[in-house]
């Protein structure tokens, strides 16, 4: 049985309200904001079956490093990038022959990449971490999620883990550690009460549940944050 199951994707933004704007045209969702922080704001899926993605107002801007943690898009058929880059992303690869994609930074900085039409409807396609083992890191989230695990060159993908409604939980390696907090994450609801297991497994805390919070803030063995919320929330 998996140890947790994927919840939602996480942003954060230091205006939220612009980049709720982008990311609900770019995923075809609906948005609302929070009923009780007028900060956050949730996109909603509009087509497929795509998780929740929270947009978070934080007051620090962006840290001057590479995004370690980004999207990969789905066009639909018929589709182009041009109402993305009209709204405010910014092209920084047009496809190659060996690289049959675009990739782009939102208006917020973060960076994304799309992929062209494959006769399917648009949608989130992929959620992509950096890491210096992405073998393990993908084999460490098949044991939290269980699934599958392929693994091709430098890269290594979980497929099928639980609660995962996008093709690919990709670990792609890259020579550089970790070093300022992601400002993407994704949150998992624990199988159990707890995050024993998951400590267990090799987990850290990084805050447990308070007044603020109802879940645990915690980091994966290569340091990737994530929420983990209790059974039944």
């Amino acid at each position: 049985m998996p140890l947790a199951s994927l919840k939602d994707i996480c942003i954060d933004a230091s205006d939220g309200d612009r980049t709720a704007g982008f990311w609900q045209l770019a995923l075809h969702a609906q948005r609302t904001p929070h009923r009780t922080h007028p900060q956050f704001w949730w996109l909603t899926p509009g087509i497929g079956d795509a998780p929740v993605v929270w947009i978070n107002d934080v007051p620090e801007a962006p840290p001057p490093v590479k995004t370690r943690v980004h999207l990969d898009l789905r066009l639909g058929t018929g589709e182009t990038i041009a109402p993305l880059v009209a709204a405010g992303a910014t092209v920084l690869l047009e496809p190659r022959p060996d690289e049959k994609w675009w990739l782009m930074r939102d208006p917020e900085g973060n960076e994304f990449c799309v992929f062209p039409p494959d006769g399917r409807p648009p949608r989130l396609y992929e959620l992509v971490v950096d890491a210096r083992d992405g073998a393990a890191q993908a084999r460490w989230w098949r044991t939290v999620l269980g699934g599958d695990v392929e693994e091709s060159g430098d890269f290594a993908a979980v497929t099928d883990g639980a609660g995962q409604t996008f093709e690919n939980f990709v670990f792609r390696n890259v020579p550089e550690p970790k070093t300022v907090k992601n400002r993407l994450h994704w949150d998992v609801t624990l199988t159990d009460a707890a995050p024993d297991a998951l400590v267990a497994a090799g987990a850290t805390v990084l805050r447990a549940p308070d007044d603020e919070n109802r879940w645990w803030i915690m980091a994966d063995p290569e340091g990737n944050e994530f929420c983990a919320f209790p059974a039944g929330t």
